[in-house]
């Protein structure tokens, strides 16, 4: 318990405005089920700090077993931001608009010294915090709900029309984008109406700031602590099929009713629901739409059915932690964490090494490929290289090696050796009529 004991002597209360310069930004990174939340309200307890949720969305209100939010009780334990203050309604809230109010928040919490402790969630917004990563149009000139409005009206037009016009202004950005991508294309194309720079260009422009990289511009906090949170896929497995039957439980279904009632059913009755914005988004509530949609108009046995079909160079140093075993979680988890935090806040470099992610300047991330076999256009090397081992690429492969060949084989079967071709003029072949065998005249 020495790293805890230390952690609690280190002095981050109010007061101390000397320590503010050095006090870390502690972001919590890893895969559903790893205990992030656990370790951030922990760290939170005996730091003093205060958790930012960057997790695109618990920023609704509802759904709150779904999306996995906090309790109440461990809310009160430790004071948690950006939870729960978005109406569910509201389909245009966007990535620029967390950064700018979770940024002001951390801000505030550097400025009453205390440590903003981020939890992700949702690796984009959490890179917004990170990094210079997002462009800034112009809402004071347009207004925020007009310029939502149009990049609304532009997610309502063909892809491959938005597409197509994205590669006229911003062919490098366009290159990068997949067609069907529409929500990323429209932004670039908002970026280029409202600005008349092309995306692509305001991102150069941030990587060649001081301090920026391949991964965008400069850090905009100078102390990241990045604790990242892994365990083997297996016990991940074990634990996420855990959560689910822990949410049927805790009244999962009923509060996918609700939420239903209250704001999807009749946009669902007029076949105009939208999953691909805002909280309708949310991993599990659009996998539970027929089943909600059919509940009460078809036989018990049916809607069990349905619902078992439910649910580089500038990268600051990372510390991986190890999380398999629960029972080990104080040794192993918890009290190496707050050593890290502990170096960071004294402004030490941490004995515990940090992890070596694999960083390969040749490999594209934005590169296009198209995959003729499978009608599909895959965007980056990793991904292609991905693909074309998949089940699905080389069962497409396979099948079409198999048409090419029946193909051949009939060619071959129909295809008639000249001396038979003579002999059947001559004799005539069986079956024929008096007038195939006339000569054409």
């Amino acid at each position: 318990m020495a790293a805890v004991a230390a952690a609690r002597a280190v002095p981050v209360g109010p007061g101390i405005r000397s320590l503010r310069r050095t006090l870390p930004l502690v972001v919590i990174l890893g895969a559903t089920g790893t205990g992030k939340s656990t370790l951030a309200l922990q760290l939170g307890q005996r730091l003093g700090g205060e958790i930012v949720s960057a997790d695109s969305m618990q920023v609704y209100e509802g759904l709150d077993i779904i999306t996995n939010k906090v309790s109440a009780q461990e809310q009160r334990i430790c004071r948690h931001h950006m939870i729960s203050f978005v109406d569910p309604l509201v389909t245009n809230y966007t990535v620029v608009d967390f950064r700018n109010k979770a940024t002001a928040l951390i801000e505030d919490i550097f400025a009453r010294d205390k440590i903003p402790i981020v939890v992700g969630g949702t690796n984009y917004y959490i890179e917004s915090l990170l990094w210079k990563v997002l462009v800034n149009t112009k809402p004071q000139e347009m207004g925020t709900e007009k310029a939502a409005d149009r990049k609304a009206e532009l997610e309502k037009e063909d892809s491959h029309a938005l597409h197509k016009r994205l590669s006229q202004v911003d062919p490098e950005m366009a290159a990068k984008l997949h067609p069907h991508d529409k929500r990323k294309v429209a932004r670039s194309l908002q970026v280029f109406e409202e600005t008349g720079i092309s995306h692509s260009e305001f991102l150069h422009r941030q990587h060649a700031e001081e301090g920026g990289g391949p991964l965008g511009g400069p850090l905009k906090f100078s102390n990241p602590c990045i604790l990242w949170l892994h365990a083997d896929q297996t016990v991940l497995d074990e634990r996420l099929d855990k959560r689910v039957d822990d949410m049927l439980a805790a009244g999962l279904l009923e509060e996918l009713r609700d939420f239903h009632r209250r704001y999807n059913q009749k946009n669902a009755s007029e076949n105009s629901q939208d999953y691909q914005h805002g909280i309708f988004q949310s991993i599990g509530f659009k996998e539970f739409h027929e089943y909600l949609i059919t509940e009460g108009k078809c036989t018990p046995e049916t809607s069990n059915q349905l619902l078992k079909k439910g649910p580089g160079p500038s990268v600051p140093p990372i510390y991986g932690l190890e999380v398999s075993d629960v029972s080990k979680w104080e040794e192993s988890v918890l009290e190496p964490a707050l050593g890290i935090v502990q170096c960071f806040i004294q402004g030490h470099k941490p004995t515990a090494a940090p992890i070596k992610m694999p960083y390969n300047e040749t490999e594209n991330k934005r590169s296009y490929h198209t995959c003729d076999f499978c009608d599909r256009i895959i965007i980056g090397d990793r991904e292609w290289a991905a693909h074309i081992k998949s089940k699905s690429h080389l069962y497409q492969l396979k099948k079409r090696r198999r048409l090419d060949s029946d193909a051949v084989n009939t060619v071959e079967s129909q295809r008639i050796s000249p001396d038979r071709d003579k002999e059947l003029k001559e004799k005539g072949s069986p079956g024929q009529s008096d007038q195939e065998l006339k000569p054409n005249i």
